[in-house]
C-alpha cells in the first residue's frame, strides 16, 4: 500500500535542490539501464530511514529497539503499460535482476491510458527550506528519561492505579526521486514524540487513556510532566461510564477526534475516487458542502508541519490549495494518472510508496478554526454527547453513511457529565458537513488538525 513521502532534510541555507549525490547516481543508472533493454520512461524512488524508541512500564525499561531501512523502488512504462518492482536489497547483486524484472512485468501489463511521468513543466526547480530536519538525534539515556517522566506524571495523578506503559522515538527519513525526464530531489526529516498510557479504577471498573507529544524538531515537544497529567486525568475522568438512550441531539467532537471527519472529506474528493464514481462527493464541485465561513485548507509548505513536503511523489512543485472555501468544495486532490481522467492537471499531491504508482493524498491538511470557543459551542445544549474516543471505521466511502462505535461524556444543561461508553454515533457525511461549526482551538499536531467542532441533529444508538 502506498504510503506519503515523508519531508525535508535541507534545513539552512538558501533554497536549492538538495541532492543525495550517491543515491541520484545510483537511481539514475536503474533508469538509464531499464531504457536501454526496452522502457520507454521510467523513475526510481529510494527511502531510507532510522527509527530509535524506548519502552518504559511501572519504574523500569521494557526494551529499547533501533532499525535502519533502505527501500528501493523502479516504476518503468513501455507504451502505455507499467510495472512496479520495489527491493530492501540495494546491491548490484540484486539491482541487475530488479532492472529486467521491471521492464519484462511492463511489457505484459495491461494497459492503462492515463499511466505516465509528470508533465515536465511542473516538475520542481527548487526547494524551499521547510526546516523538517532538525540535526539531532538523541541517545537512548534521553528517550529512557523522557519515558520515565511522563509515566510518573501520570502515575501522580490521583485515582491513577496501573500503567499501560510509556515510550520516547526517534525517526529520521530521507527520499530521493529521480525520473527519466530529467527531475533529481532529495529530502528528508525528523520527527520526535512520547507518549504515556495509563488506567484508572480497579477490577472491572478500569478505565484506560492516554496522551502524546510529537513534533518534528525536539525543541517543539511539550514538557513531559503536562502531558502524563493530562492523560491520568483522562483516564480518571472515564470512570464508572454509562450507556446513554437511543436519541437525536447535538454532538460535540474532541479535537483528538475532530481531524477524523477531516480525513473523511479528504477521502471524498480523492481524485481517484472521483474518477472511479465511488465517491460521494463525486457531483459535488463548485457547491455548498459546508456552511458559509467554513475554509479547509492543505499546506505542503508549512514549517515544520507533518505532512510537508518541497514536491510530490512524482516530482511536481507543491504548494499551498483551498479546498473548501466559504463552505464551496474548490478543488479535487489530483496527481498525474487521476487528473488525466478528468481532464484536468495534477496539483501536487501525489503520494508515493517504493511498492506502488502514485496516488492522491493530503499533506498538512486543516479544518482552520472558527470564532466560538469550545465552551461556546457546549453552552446552549440541554442534552448532547462529547466524544474523545472513536471506535471501527463504519464509513461508506460511496453513500457517505456514517456509523462508528464512541465513548466519551454526556453533556447536561450546558455541561460535561458523566462518562459514556459503548454507543454507536451515526449520520450522513453530507448531512453531518452541513451542520459542521469549528471552534476556535484548533492546535498543529499532526498532518491533518482541526479544532472542537460540533454538528447537529447526529443519532446515538445506545440502550
Amino acid at each position: 500500500m502506498p504510503v506519503s513521502i515523508t519531508p525535508s532534510l535541507q534545513r539552512h541555507g538558501p533554497a536549492r535542490m538538495a541532492q543525495s549525490p550517491d543515491r541520484s547516481e545510483l537511481l539514475q543508472d536503474l533508469i538509464s539501464r531499464a531504457k536501454s533493454i526496452g522502457a520507454d520512461t521510467a523513475d526510481a524512488l529510494m527511502v531510507e530511514s532510522t527509527s530509535f524508541g524506548a519502552s518504559f512500564r511501572l519504574g523500569k525499561v521494557e526494551d529499547i529497539e533501533r532499525s535502519e531501512t533502505q527501500d528501493l523502488g523502479l516504476r518503468v512504462m513501455v507504451g502505455k503499460r507499467q510495472a512496479v518492482v520495489s527491493t530492501t536489497d540495494v546491491s548490484a547483486r540484486a539491482l541487475d535482476p530488479l532492472v529486467e524484472r521491471a521492464v519484462a512485468m511492463a511489457k505484459v501489463a495491461p494497459e492503462d491510458p492515463y499511466c505516465g511521468l509528470a508533465d515536465p513543466a511542473q516538475l520542481a526547480k527548487s526547494i524551499p527550506d521547510l526546516e523538517l530536519d532538525d540535526g539531532s538525534e538523541p541517545n537512548a539515556d534521553t528517550l529512557i528519561e523522557r519515558a520515565r517522566a511522563v509515566e510518573e506524571a501520570a502515575l501522580a495523578v490521583e485515582g491513577v492505579t496501573n500503567s499501560g506503559g510509556a515510550g520516547a522515538s526517534f525517526g529520521r527519513a530521507a527520499i530521493t526521486l529521480v525520473t527519466s525526464d530529467g527531475f533529481a530531489g532529495h529530502y528528508g526529516g525528523t520527527n520526535h514524540s512520547f507518549s504515556c498510557s495509563v488506567i484508572a479504577g480497579e477490577g472491572t471498573a478500569m478505565e484506560r487513556d492516554y496522551d502524546y507529544s510529537t513534533a518534528r524538531h525536539m525543541s517543539d515537544l511539550e514538557d513531559t510532566g503536562p502531558v502524563g497529567t493530562r492523560a491520568g486525568e483522562k483516564a480518571v475522568n472515564r470512570l464508572n461510564p454509562r450507556k446513554a438512550k437511543s436519541c437525536q441531539v447535538p454532538i460535540i467532537y474532541d479535537p483528538r477526534v475532530s481531524g477524523g471527519l477531516v480525513g473523511h472529506f479528504a477521502g471524498g474528493i480523492s481524485g481517484a475516487a472521483v474518477a472511479r464514481g465511488t465517491s460521494f462527493l463525486k457531483d459535488a464541485m463548485d457547491t455548498q458542502i459546508f456552511a458559509p465561513g467554513i475554509r479547509i485548507t492543505d499546506d505542503p509548505l508549512k514549517r515544520r508541519g507533518r505532512g510537508s513536503k518541497p514536491f510530490d511523489g512524482e516530482g511536481v512543485a507543491t504548494g499551498p490549495l483551498t479546498l473548501i472555501d466559504d463552505g464551496r468544495l474548490m478543488t479535487w486532490l489530483l496527481d498525474t494518472s487521476t487528473a488525466k481522467q478528468l481532464g484536468l492537471v495534477s496539483n501536487g499531491r501525489a503520494a508515493r510508496g517504493t511498492g506502488g504508482t502514485p496516488s492522491p493524498s493530503t499533506t498538512n491538511l486543516t479544518l482552520e478554526a472558527g470564532t466560538l470557543s469550545p465552551e461556546d459551542l457546549i453552552a446552549d445544549i440541554k442534552s448532547g454527547f462529547y466524544v474523545t474516543e472513536m471506535i471501527g471505521m463504519g464509513v461508506n466511502g460511496l453513500t457517505g453513511d456514517y456509523s462508528r462505535g464512541a465513548s466519551g461524556f454526556w453533556i447536561e444543561d450546558g455541561k460535561l457529565t458523566y462518562a459514556v461508553s459503548e454507543v454507536t454515533v451515526a449520520g450522513n457525511l453530507k448531512d453531518m458537513f452541513a451542520h459542521l461549526t469549528p471552534a476556535n482551538d484548533l492546535v498543529f499536531r499532526m498532518a491533518t488538525n482541526a479544532p472542537t467542532v460540533r454538528i447537529e441533529g447526529m443519532t446515538v444508538a445506545g440502550t
